[in-house]
């Protein structure tokens, strides 16, 4: 897909201020580390994360999107009443039906003709809806649209604690499947896309590729018995390696065939923005896409993976950092477990 008229107005995010530190995650998990004689330090050894963040018990998806969402509009100068499409692109929500959207839309109070819908796709929603709307944006269906993600990490993490720690009969190799659920965080992120004749930034999506190997759907599955909302207690079953070797091989496939669409090259990339997940899948990533490491703009150390909203989330602090400068190509690279890679390029 390419785009030609499509820019991104606003890119805003919103933390929860509740800090949780992976030395915190395994002073909780100590019984089931003495008893199975795992290293203290090994989550932030292995993954890299140093802390992550969650919100309050009782906040819900739609209330920290809609902040975010509301700083995006606020920062795109975008009227709200020429945004003709809103999507929540969270792999978390406030309940199965209705649409989380319908909430957001609700609060900012926009347009009634708008398109209002969920877009839940793991860690890929949100590029998934930013493509969606810029599709809509080029083809003059609408002249502006946002895509919001509320995640929200708490709850996965403390019942993956809670369930290891109940199961007294659980072995160090059974551990493994949860180790990738102790890096989720919490984050919001909004994102306001414009036709260029409403447009001023000058920062051009200008376009990308998806690819799916959906032969790989069972390397991380999530589940959820007691609803969404403040009531969602989730577990989530990775097989980490597999999930990493396969999906780097994937996402250096879908580069290949970006570069080849945007016909652009890996040397005139400036900057580089991907789902963050842990330093040894970045090490591998950058390898299989050929791109510099020192290229990347990293966020995982502080905040972990927040699913949907860990790429644009990233995107939005290194442009906040001033990272990127007029002229400048950027590359997102998002991967999701299905497992599916969407890359896109940014003429900055």
């Amino acid at each position: 897909m390419l785009f030609e008229k499509v820019y991104i107005e606003g890119l805003a995010y919103h933390l929860p201020e509740n800090i949780v530190t992976s030395v915190e995650i395994e002073d909780r998990l100590a019984p089931l580390y003495d008893r199975l004689k795992l290293p203290q330090g090994r989550l932030e050894l292995m993954s890299g994360i140093r802390e992550r963040r969650f919100w309050g018990k009782e906040v819900l998806p739609s209330e920290v999107a809609t902040l975010a969402g509301e700083k995006a509009i606020a920062q795109s100068g975008v009227d709200p009443e020429q945004i003709g499409c809103l999507i929540s692109a969270s792999v978390c929500r406030d309940f199965l039906e209705p649409s989380t959207a319908s909430v957001i839309h609700n609060n900012l109070k926009l347009p009634g003709e708008a398109f209002v819908f969920d877009v839940s796709n793991a860690c890929l929603g949100v590029l998934n809806g930013m493509s969606i709307i810029a599709s809509m944006i080029e083809q003059n269906q609408i002249e502006a649209g946002l895509v919001v993600a509320g995640e929200n990490g708490g709850p996965l993490v403390n019942n993956t604690i809670e369930t290891l720690l109940a199961r007294k009969d659980i072995t160090r190799n059974e551990t493994k499947s949860s180790f990738a659920s102790l890096t989720i965080g919490s984050s919001a992120v909004g994102v306001v896309l414009a036709h260029e004749k409403i447009a001023k930034q000058g920062h051009r999506l200008a376009g990308g590729v998806s690819m799916a190997e959906t032969q790989f759907n069972h390397l991380c599955r999530g589940n959820d018995d007691s609803g969404a909302g403040g009531d969602w207690s989730p577990l989530m079953d990775t097989d980490s390696e597999t999930l990493m070797q396969e999906g780097c091989r994937l996402a250096g496939k879908t580069w290949a065939r970006t570069r080849e669409v945007l016909g652009w090259s890996n040397e005139e990339i400036n900057r580089v923005f991907c789902h963050q997940v842990g330093k040894g899948h970045r090490k591998l990533m950058y390898e299989k896409v050929g791109l510099d490491p020192e290229k990347d703009f990293s966020t995982l150390e502080f905040l972990g993976n927040t699913g949907s909203a860990s790429l644009p989330t990233t995107l939005a602090m290194g442009i906040e950092k001033k990272v990127l400068k007029s002229g400048d190509k950027a590359a997102l690279l998002g991967i999701g477990s299905g497992l599916n890679c969407l890359m896109m390029g940014v003429e900055w």
